[in-house]
């Protein structure tokens, strides 16, 4: 097992283990390029392959995954619990087909959140979040309205974003800071999807500063780059970011999966 990002977050009597296996090679996320369409045909497609990932990630210490209402990967996943795997689900409400280069966010608003809440409670979930597309879209009227009703269901309620300077100032007035716990960003090292241009001390003061003036929870997104880094690199800068209490990031085999944890355990 590894030594970092190894403990639990208790959240009102929910576990969410720090480490939480991410899902977007695993339905080809367009932000990879050109490897999108590899993990499509040699994932998205195919539940089975899914499951083998998973599996793999479980084996070598995965105690929770990242969810979409997408149809393949929650059938990989069903052959993953099949197959014993233990895991806590971090769902993701509200997921829709947004292009991440040209986002359109009515689009994000069309989608039916409600039928994902319901969704996820079939399973071991421990939290909800709002997908980016909708909190980015900045109706915080929305976003309350899907926080509230996640919080009917028990689960811990969180909030996604893209834009961790934008967003965290835009709610810190615009949104009931009561109405969840967790706040999942990304956060790597070379501030690729995160909205500065770069990650040097000055913006890394601002960004634990911005992130700290909101007291949540703070799930680190996007850690890997989308490749750009190595694991080894990713998870020691990570591991210096006091704020940080988890991470998410995704595999995209079972050698990854092997290869990924392994080096997390090194440390």
């Amino acid at each position: 097992m590894f030594s970092i990002f190894n403990e639990n977050i208790i959240i009102k009597d929910k576990i969410i283990p720090e480490t939480i296996l991410g899902y977007a090679p695993l339905i080809a996320e367009a932000h990879f390029g050109h490897r999108s369409r590899l993990y499509e045909l040699d994932l998205s497609r195919n539940p089975e392959n899914i499951a083998k990932v998973i599996i793999e990630a479980y084996n070598n210490g995965a105690r929770a995954i990242n969810l979409v209402n997408n149809e393949n990967l929650l059938k990989g996943f069903d052959i993953a619990i099949e197959n014993g795997c233990d895991m806590k689900v971090i769902a993701t409400i509200g997921k829709s087909d947004v292009d991440y280069r040209m986002p359109n966010y009515e689009v994000a608003k069309e989608v039916d959140w409600e039928e994902d809440i319901e969704l996820f409670q079939k399973y071991d979930t421990s939290a909800m979040l709002v997908d980016e597309f909708i909190v980015d879209g900045y109706d915080w009227d929305l976003t309350a309205e899907i926080l509230s009703k996640i919080n009917e269901t028990g689960a811990v309620s969180g909030i996604i974003t893209a834009f961790p300077f934008r967003t965290t100032e835009e709610l810190k007035t615009n949104l009931d800071d009561s109405l969840f716990d967790l706040y999942m960003v990304p956060i790597n090292k070379v501030a690729y999807m995160m909205d500065c241009p770069d990650l040097l001390e000055e913006h890394r003061i601002k960004l634990k500063e911005t992130l700290e003036s909101v007291d949540k929870t703070i799930i680190a997104s996007r850690i890997f780059a989308t490749g750009i880094l190595q694991p080894k690199e990713a998870f020691e800068f990570i591991n210096n970011l006091d704020y940080v209490s988890g991470i998410t990031f995704g595999v995209a085999s079972e050698k990854e999966a092997s290869d990924d944890f392994s080096i997390l355990n090194e440390f």
